[in-house]
């Protein structure tokens, strides 16, 4: 696969966000209107409720514009997004010194400073809209996921310019994850982050995305509890390994489950990955070794389609696609075998997944209740647009 294919598929996406905007769906958005908010919890307590919130879903994932407009459901910004975007235009202008990729990275960034979230211990931003797993979040609540991947595009940036502006973002995001997020202490050695500052979740990689980020600006700052805490998450994490390599969604007190995903997986092998490199010690290697061979060889068919889980192939989600081409190509300095299987995600995502238009589609959806599969080509601008883009 040639690099001019991957540039047009770029620049086509590039081109599409220009005319578009911003602001844009979310596959999350429609799930919190306050009905299919209950829908989603009672899901979890019947079988019944659950078929029929799959049902409601899988309608959802059918006519999504259509369901959008009669349910009033509108486009929003979405912060993860514009961090996303701000990172990818940084390194587009480093990689083709084209100054419109410089001056998109700087707007991004000053709308992500113009629209943090308000009432916490450091700058610190969520998702705007209600949205529930087994808890209620209201919208706006700041969350380590966002804030972490929108703190990677001001790291980024300070490393860029130099300017201490930017590193003092980052050691502000810091404080919110400290004072804000929920910590569980497991014993001397281990704690898990909470997702947010109204839940006591245990998701790994939520946990190492604030981990990660902790060590990250501790050891650039010389900040030891910023390391300190970094360690003891990734300390839990590691703890819960599976033994052939992989990571369950959640970790203990939590009820595992058994949930092992594509992109949740990319997320924790990429943290892991960073901390490595960071550090360079040797039984982090081990555990990322493991998790990495359980990754290429259980979660992708032929090479080249990323599968939703081991055991599962749909949906063939475009979260998952984007973080096969991150997570192969940023581990393919110390796994070179990933750089072929990149090349074929790369290439299978471009041909079936891109519109003529530039943008990328959702998923392609296998039907629970007919077996039929369909393409939901909704351009959601967080979820697929701002991540293939990075």
């Amino acid at each position: 696969m040639s690099n001019s294919k991957v540039l047009d598929a770029v620049k086509r996406l590039d081109a599409w966000i220009d005319q578009n905007g911003w602001a844009g769906y979310d596959p999350y958005d429609i799930k919190g209107i306050p009905w299919v908010i209950k829908l989603t919890y009672r899901g979890y307590c019947s079988r019944y409720l659950e078929m029929m919130r799959e049902a409601v879903f899988e309608l959802f994932y059918m006519f999504p514009k259509t369901a959008r407009r009669i349910l009033h459901v509108n486009q929003t910004f979405n912060a993860k997004g514009i961090g996303l975007l701000a990172r990818s235009y940084l390194d587009l202008f480093l990689i083709l010194k084209d100054e419109r990729y410089l001056q998109k990275a700087q707007a991004a960034l000053r709308w992500l400073e113009e629209n943090v979230s308000t009432g916490y211990h450091g700058v610190c931003w969520g998702y705007p809209f209600d949205w529930r797993s087994l808890q209620f979040i209201p919208k706006g609540t700041p969350s380590g996921v966002v804030t972490s991947t929108v703190g990677d595009a001001f790291w980024a940036y300070y490393r860029y310019s130099g300017d201490n502006k930017y590193l003092d973002i980052c050691r502000s995001i810091c404080e919110f994850f400290l004072n804000d997020l929920n910590i569980d202490p497991i014993d001397n050695e281990r704690i898990c982050f909470s997702y947010t500052p109204v839940t006591n979740d245990h998701v790994h990689n939520a946990n190492l995305f604030v981990g990660e980020f902790l060590m990250r600006v501790g050891i650039e700052s010389q900040i030891r509890s910023y390391i300190e805490y970094g360690r003891k998450a990734l300390n839990y994490t590691l703890s819960y390994q599976n033994n052939d390599g992989s990571f369950n969604y959640k970790g203990p007190p939590d009820v595992v489950r058994g949930w092992i995903d594509h992109y949740h997986t990319g997320f924790v092998l990429r943290c892991l990955y960073s901390v490595y490199k960071h550090t360079k010690e040797a039984h982090l290697y081990k555990n990322l070794e493991r998790g990495y061979y359980h990754y290429i060889e259980n979660l992708f068919e032929d090479k080249t389609i990323p599968k939703l889980l081991p055991n599962r192939k749909y949906r063939l989600d475009i979260h998952s696609c984007s973080e096969a081409i991150l997570c192969l190509s940023e581990l393919s300095e110390d796994f070179p075998e990933g750089a072929e299987i990149v090349k074929n995600v790369a290439r299978w995502t471009i041909d079936n997944m891109q519109d003529e238009d530039g943008h990328f589609y959702y998923a392609k959806v296998k039907s629970r209740f007919t077996g039929v599969v369909f393409t939901s080509k909704i351009p959601y601008m967080r979820w697929g647009q701002a991540w293939m883009m990075r």
